[in-house]
């Protein structure tokens, strides 16, 4: 069975011709049980994200700052799987129809199989991988495996990354670009700087592939901010923080729709 890297490619491209950047959320399995980020994932799509990013829960992260640091232990605390990073993906673009990506660490992938897990995630209705900590030069493998399935590979770029590195990466990249905004780990900021504006005509230059941009965005503003450069608007932490800050399953879930709502707000320039 084929992913979906069509649906993707296709979502934002829609966004565009709408005049307006996609909205990307982030939540991770597990959090806070896998039926609860499930609910959680279909609540940010219903509140208007237009892609969502399922984390694959990891003990040893070297970019999520420590609000999904602490959601991330509460999945692995709950014994969450790969298999339940499937069950994610299948449930929530089965109701919904939209694209699922999932966002992980090379080391998960490498223990289960490459094929084995580009093959279960292509079977799962998924769109592709965003993988963080996987060197270009050391991706052969799995590109092979996600072309074959069908599967998006979205490669992370940074302001320290340069030109020709940008090029390198984007020249094998599929789906779209995922810059970092700064230097540093996830989290909500005050403000997106100017770095993340430079860093994407830096890396359009190179490509035609979206520039999609994450970490730090948190509220509406700052979304329309980030949505006058950029192709997506990627928020993950000012998500899981509401689920956290929540006194029950329930309330977090709408929390999420909520925020969701008012970031779609933000990427259309109602804010």
């Amino acid at each position: 069975m084929s992913g979906n890297i069509r649906l993707l490619s296709d979502t934002l491209a829609a966004a565009k011709a709408e005049g307006r950047a996609a909205l990307i959320a982030y939540l991770p399995a597990g959090f806070p049980t896998v039926d609860g980020g499930i609910e959680a994932i279909k609540a940010a799509f219903d509140g208007g994200a237009d892609i969502v990013e399922v984390g694959l829960p990891h003990s040893d992260p070297v970019l999520d700052g420590p609000v999904i640091q602490t959601a991330d232990d509460i999945a692995l605390r709950g014994g969450v799987k790969i298999a339940d990073v499937m069950r994610t993906v299948r449930e929530t673009h089965t109701a919904t129809g939209k694209p699922v990506l999932v966002m992980t660490y090379w080391n998960p992938i490498d223990r289960y199989g490459v094929e084995r897990f580009t093959a279960e995630l292509a079977e799962a209705g998924g769109a592709g991988c965003i993988l963080p900590d996987l060197p270009v030069q050391e991706a052969g493998l799995w590109r092979e495996h996600a072309e074959k399935h069908g599967l998006a590979t979205v490669f992370v770029v940074a302001p320290s990354s340069k030109d020709a590195r940008l090029a390198e990466i984007t020249k094998v990249g599929t789906g779209f670009v995922y810059a970092a905004s700064l230097m540093g780990v996830t989290g909500t900021r005050a403000s997106v700087g100017a770095q993340a504006q430079d860093l994407v005509e830096r890396t359009r230059a190179t490509t035609d592939t979206p520039v999609c941009v994450g970490l730090g965005v948190s509220n509406a503003q700052q979304a329309a901010e980030v949505a006058r450069f950029a192709d997506g608007v990627i928020v993950g932490s000012a998500f899981v923080k509401g689920m956290l800050d929540a006194p029950d399953d329930a309330v977090g879930v709408e929390a999420v729709r909520a925020l969701a709502a008012d970031l779609a707000k933000g990427v259309r320039g109602q804010a």
